[in-house]
């Protein structure tokens, strides 16, 4: 009987000390998970299960090093906010997989991307043909986005494209739109901005620019 009240005692502690950990490291939802978040969360789940089996062991082995993992997560999302090469790594990046209407059949292969797979992306969202596609961009958590062809050419979409994150100018999605570093520098001057490294985020799309610009007091 005792071995049977430790069992749940353990396993109601250990059930409030995961959804603890879990709340401190943050909400996402388990579609935008990273490589390393779900590692993280299957490591912590598993020692979970074996601290509740084996109720012999002090639960002081289980807690260390679920903190300790806790710790490294929290650590490296902090990171990831300061530096656009370590969020990079951590979560990856979108990739464009359509760009107005013509499939990128490169970065589908450097994604391990089938036209299966996106048929099967397209369907769910209620689309029968690529040809229907004028955007398609397959984000790092692996979902979809995409945005339809309009009947009316005048209206067609544009999707606003990143063209500096974090102070850094993305090269690549330059070169998407046909544009290179030296045009982008001598636009933002013409709007004020002479300083690449006091934009925190930029985008171009329909011949507009948003800018955001960096919060001094960081």
């Amino acid at each position: 009987m005792e071995v049977y009240i430790t069992i749940v005692a353990r396993t109601i502690f250990l059930y409030f000390l995961i959804v603890l950990i879990f709340r401190l490291m943050g909400k996402r939802e388990i579609g935008e998970l990273s490589i390393f978040d779900l590692v993280v969360f299957l490591m912590i789940a598993e020692m979970a299960v074996t601290a509740i089996e084996d109720h012999k062991d002090s639960l002081i082995h289980t807690i260390i090093p679920m903190f300790l993992l806790m710790i490294i997560q929290i650590s490296l999302a902090f990171l990831s906010l300061k530096s656009q090469k370590i969020r990079h790594l951590l979560d990856g990046k979108p990739t464009i997989i359509i760009n107005r209407g013509k499939v990128d059949e490169h970065a589908m292969r450097s994604q391990r991307y089938n036209f299966d797979d996106l048929m099967t992306h397209l369907r769910e969202k209620d689309i029968k043909s690529i040809a229907d596609v004028e955007f398609a961009l397959l984000e790092s958590s692996g979902k979809l986005s995409v945005i339809e062809k309009q009947k009316d050419k005048r209206n067609q979409p544009e999707l606003p494209i990143p063209v500096i994150i974090d102070g850094r100018i993305q090269e690549e999605n330059l070169e998407s739109i046909n544009k290179n570093n030296l045009w982008l520098r001598q636009q933002l001057r013409k709007l004020g901005y002479d300083n690449i490294k006091h934009i925190s985020f930029c985008s171009f799309g329909k011949g507009i620019f948003f800018i955001d610009l960096k919060d001094e007091k960081k």
